[in-house]
This record gives C-alpha cells, structure tokens and sequence, in this order.
C-alpha cells in the first residue's frame, strides 16, 4: 500500500468517528436522543467500537480480531433495534398496527438467530471460526431486513401520512442505502470481481455518505405528519386488525336489541294496546308486541346491563 492511500484509508475511517460525534452532540441538545434512544445509542456504540478498534490495531494488534468482531455483532444488534425503532416511528398513529408490526420484528429477530446459529453450526470452513459465521449471517440478515424497510417506506409513505423529510424516514434511508451497496460489495468479494482493498474503500465511502445523510435529518426540522385522505386506508386497516383483536361482547345491548327488532320486523305481531284509565277516563294505551308491553322490553334490557 503506497503512502497516499494509506493517507486516505485513515482519513476515510478517522472521519467515522468525527461525523458520528456530530450527529450524537446535535442530537443531544435537539433532544432527539429522547425520541430516537436506540438510534443514539448505536452512533454512541459505534464511536466506541472506533477507540477500542484503534487502540488495539496500535497497541495490541493480537486482540483486533477479537475486539472487531465484538464490535460487529453489537452493532448488527443495535441497527436491527434500530429499524424497529423506526417502524414504530412510522406507524405511531395506528398501534394495532404497531403492535402487529412489533410481533413481527419479534418473530424476524428469532428466524434471524436460528439461521445463523445453523450456518455457524454447519459451516466446514477451516479459515472461519462458526461464531465468526454467525455474525456475518446475521449482519447479511439485517442489511436485507434494513432494503425491506426502505422498499416499505418509498412505497407506503404516502399512505402512512409519512414525509420524506422526516428523521426515522432519513435513519431508514441511511441504513437501506448502505446496506445495499455492502450487500453488493459481498456479491462482488465472492464472485471475485473486487480485492479487499477496494472493497474496503468503497465500503468506507459509502458508510461516510451514510453518515452525511443522517447528519443531514438530524440538523433538518422534521415536519408534522400529513392528513389527507390517502390515510383513510391504513385507518381501515387499523379498524379491521381492532375488531379481530377486540370483538363486540355477545351480552352486548346493541347487537341484543337489533336482534330483537329483526325478529319482531320478520314475524309482523299484531300491535294492541292496554293501559290504565287517565284522568279523562280512557285508557292510556301501551303498545304491545306478541303479548310484551314496552315497559317490558325496557326492563328486560336494562336487567341485561
């Protein structure tokens, strides 16, 4: 490696840690951190992981492949919660579709896991530790879920009632972005058509631009979610996915009394009246229905409450 790419493969991974310091100091004192504490924890996590990665590849450079594995998988984590952190963003409006989205996020991260631990425990490779397997599975896992949540978004944002210019929007896009080119330079390493070392640029640039994007929506106002009629869909959804979490109880008065009036419509009683004499001497009339009075009907529902 000549002296000026070494030049810019440090200045390419020095500039990681400075952009993502950036971003957690701006979302600090924009109190971002709040609303977005997964994500905020990752850029924190991933600043760390920088100082331990250099320390080590400096100082102890038997304990870099350790210490950058680690760091990998903490990181695969925290960018899945990360995009689940978003979704909920997105659908923070409608929760019975959160709560479904949620559970599926849950069963994803479980089928996730189970994939990797079978690769890594079937995995013959002599040059590769199963753990490090592992890892790498289920960071290839994440970038797929990480394209299939910006796919979702660019195709259901107008419906969502979701703008372009808001930060879990810019958080999904970054991810997605970046998951694509990684995706595609592991396509390339195992089709030989890439060296490591251009890979390795590529991928550094390309984490960089990242970087600018989500420093981009953190320093933009997020603005107020749409209401046009393009959300009555989704509020459809939501209704739908409500009453088969929360059916109408069968003791219910309304379904009673609209299955009494049905009845009674079909087999067309006879009405009659009876009543007590008035003042007047008549009779006050009460309307009768098959032999029960109103005052009956109304005593028996209120009995039913």
């Amino acid at each position: 490696m000549s002296e000026k790419i070494k030049i810019l493969f440090y200045a390419l991974w020095f500039a990681h840690p400075v952009l993502q310091a950036i971003i957690a100091v701006c979302m600090f004192r924009r109190g971002q951190h709040r609303a977005f504490k997964y994500f905020f924890a990752y850029v924190i996590a991933q600043i760390i992981s920088f100082c331990l990665v250099f320390y080590s590849f400096r100082y102890r450079q038997s304990a870099t492949f350790y210490v950058s594995w680690i760091s990998t998988a903490v990181s695969v984590a925290l960018g899945f919660k990360v995009i689940h952190e978003a979704f909920l963003d997105v659908f923070r409006p409608f929760h019975t579709l959160r709560d479904l989205g949620t559970v599926l996020f849950k069963w994803a991260g479980l089928v996730m896991l189970l994939v990797a631990g079978v690769v890594s425990i079937s995995s013959n490779s002599s040059d590769t530790q199963p753990w490090v397997q592992a890892i790498l599975t289920a960071q290839r896992c994440v970038r797929v879920i990480q394209v299939g949540m910006v796919l979702f978004l660019l195709a259901f944002a107008r419906y969502l009632g979701v703008s372009r210019r808001q930060q879990s929007f810019g958080i999904a896009l970054g991810f997605g972005a970046f998951a694509v080119i990684e995706l595609s330079l592991i396509a390339s390493w195992a089709g030989d058509h890439l060296g490591r070392l251009a890979i390795s640029f590529i991928n550094m640039s390309a984490y960089n631009a990242t970087l600018f994007i989500w420093l981009g929506y953190t320093l933009a106002k997020s603005p107020a979610r749409e209401t046009s009629a393009a959300l009555l869909r989704p509020q459809r959804w939501e209704q739908s996915l409500s009453d088969i979490q929360h059916p109408s109880p069968a003791d219910s008065l309304i379904p009673m009394f609209e299955g009494m009036v049905d009845r009674a419509l079909s087999k067309q009683p006879a009405l009659t009246t009876q009543g007590a004499p008035t003042s007047s001497g008549n009779p006050a009339p009460v309307i009768r229905m098959n032999g029960i009075g109103l005052s009956d009907l109304v005593e028996r529902i209120a009995s039913k409450r």
